[in-house]
């Protein structure tokens, strides 16, 4: 294969199969690389032992007479002096060469064999006294004459002593093959080899070991890394199941804890479980905008409808001649005025709604531009901050309520109705709380029966500036509690527009104090009246708060 369809082949493969073969991959080069350093070494350490023998030989037998040599190898030489061949020695090779490199005589040391004349043997070149001086006693590795076998061998010039003393020898005597023995005090060299065939067969063995050992175990760790790398990617097996249930609309499906917390897996499972509940809640908030959008375009429609179609029907009974009459005309303009004034309203509430909207979106709590003054960090712009007591528009609405429904009792109290009203400084927008304030006000009038007491609350609680409308009415459930700040919700169905108005009071009231980084709530319960609650951020320099201070007359 090339290494184009190799590396195509590699990437599509899974990882369950890329693992192990990697990893048998690896432990394969690793093996092989300790068998060849390991065989090197052994190989290595038998040679010097070779070495070290064949030195050991060289320097006895240089010192030797050649008719020893020949000597002993037609009779057994003396115990001694074959325990130090056998042991030291290593029952070397003999070839005695003259000046010229003619060889003279081969024979087996000690062991009593002449090899003069015999073809089995190392295949030694020509070696006169100048190449002997020049290998200067290094071993060297020569062939065989028949066969593989290796030979390890070491070249040296005699010497001419003479003959070790006890073993005398004579001029002309004849060995047990029959030859003469010279003068012991001839020159020449003596070439001394042994046979590597036990050091390449104990290396083969081992080679052949290492093999078989090495396929065993690459054999047993492969079915290993099987079943590891099948343990170890089963939790991905699951994480992958998982995944496919969540791509086919489950979205509440989490993957399971398959490992420990503080594993590789384990962290992976919980950040996909915290990105699937944030997929999750992401969803959920998306349909259910999608679905309060459509709601909300639905009630638009109807309530923008219901003015245009008493408009239209007005203008069209015009048109057609149905109204004759000075009075009749005058009727009719009326109610066209009348529905002009309820859709303006409608329209500029819807307005007033997409403008706070566009600067929650725009700004999300940060300020736009460089901050001011009069817009400090946390609101936003669009607003004319000021230093304002809520005190005073509590005073203001209790007169409100007074003008509106003279008969209706009404006070003003601390909040909760605990004691006198208190100052409550606030960095607000005055016009756009008084719109706040007359909402829940007029909220509670045309909610509540007739002659209904309303409690205005005004104070500071802790770091917030309160303002609260309370009445005693019918109260609200907690499922209308819940939905009561929605756009075109109305609690009581049963009211008319005319009398309920189109769901956008209490809408804007939330959008307005959330503008002003504040929170409003509602407490109440069916049989107790209601409250509705606004806090905003508390003023700290009391001292800059502005606005005429409320005096007696705001009391009951």
């Amino acid at each position: 294969m090339t290494g184009p369809r190799i590396r195509t082949v590699w990437a599509r493969a899974s990882l369950r199969s890329r693992v192990p073969a990697l990893a048998l991959a690896l432990l394969a080069a690793a093996f092989t690389a300790f068998s060849l350093v390991a065989g090197n070494a052994l190989r290595g350490y038998m040679e010097d032992r070779v070495d070290a023998q064949l030195r050991a030989s060289a320097q006895v037998f240089s010192l030797l007479p050649r008719t020893v040599a020949q000597i002993g190898a037609g009779r057994k030489a003396p115990a001694n002096l074959a325990d130090f061949s056998t042991d030291v020695l290593g029952n070397p090779v003999l070839t005695y060469v003259a000046e010229d490199g003619t060889v003279e005589s081969s024979i087996d040391s000690l062991a009593g064999a002449d090899r003069t004349g015999d073809a089995r043997g190392p295949a030694l070149p020509r070696l006169d006294s100048a190449a002997v001086a020049a290998r200067d006693a290094r071993p060297f590795t020569v062939g065989s004459t028949e066969g593989d076998t290796r030979w390890r061998a070491i070249a040296v010039p005699r010497s001419n002593r003479t003959a070790l003393p006890g073993i005398p020898i004579k001029p002309g005597t004849r060995t047990a093959t029959g030859t003469t023995v010279t003068d012991p005090a001839a020159s020449g060299s003596v070439i001394v080899a042994s046979s590597m065939a036990q050091v390449d067969g104990v290396v083969d063995r081992m080679w052949r070991i290492y093999r078989s050992t090495g396929l065993a175990l690459l054999g047993c760790l492969a079915v290993a890394c099987w079943f590891a790398v099948r343990s170890g990617l089963r939790p991905l097996s699951r994480i992958e199941q998982t995944a496919a249930e969540i791509a086919g609309g489950d979205l509440s499906r989490r993957v399971p804890e398959l490992a420990g917390p503080n594993t590789e897996v384990g962290r992976l499972t919980a950040a996909l479980n915290g990105m699937l509940g944030q997929l999750e809640a992401a969803f959920a908030a998306r349909a259910d905008s999608e679905a309060r959008m459509s709601r909300f375009v639905a009630d638009a429609s109807h309530e923008l409808r219901t003015p245009l179609a008493g408009i239209k029907g007005l203008t069209d009974l015009h048109h057609m001649g149905a109204v004759a009459g000075p009075e009749d005309i005058d009727a009719t303009m009326s109610r066209i005025a009348r529905e002009s004034e309820r859709l303006t309203r409608l329209v500029e509430d819807m307005l007033q709604l997409a403008r706070l909207d566009e600067h929650a979106l725009k700004n999300t709590g940060k300020p736009t531009g460089k901050p001011t003054g009069s817009h400090p960090p946390g609101l936003p712009a669009g607003l004319d901050l000021a230093p304002t007591d809520l005190r005073t528009l509590a005073a203001d609405a209790l007169h409100d309520i007074r003008a509106l429904d003279p008969v209706r009792p009404v006070t003003l109290t601390g909040p909760a109705g605990d004691g006198p009203p208190a100052s409550a400084p606030a960095l607000a927008d005055e016009s756009r709380l008084r719109q706040v304030v007359t909402n829940l006000v007029g909220n509670a009038v045309t909610h509540t029966p007739p002659g209904t007491p309303i409690r205005i609350g005004v104070g500071a609680v802790g770091d917030h500036a309160v303002l609260e409308v309370a009445d005693q009415g019918p109260g609200l459930t907690p499922e209308q509690s819940s939905r009561i700040f929605e756009r075109f919700y109305r609690a009581d169905t049963s009211r008319t527009r005319a009398t309920g108005g189109a769901g956008l009071g209490l809408a804007i009231v939330r959008s307005l104090v959330t503008a002003h980084a504040g929170e409003v709530a509602v407490d109440s319960a069916p049989g107790r009246g209601a409250t509705f609650r606004i806090l905003l951020p508390r003023l700290t320099d009391q001292g800059a708060a502005h606005g005429r201070d409320p005096v007696a007359t705001d009391s009951p």
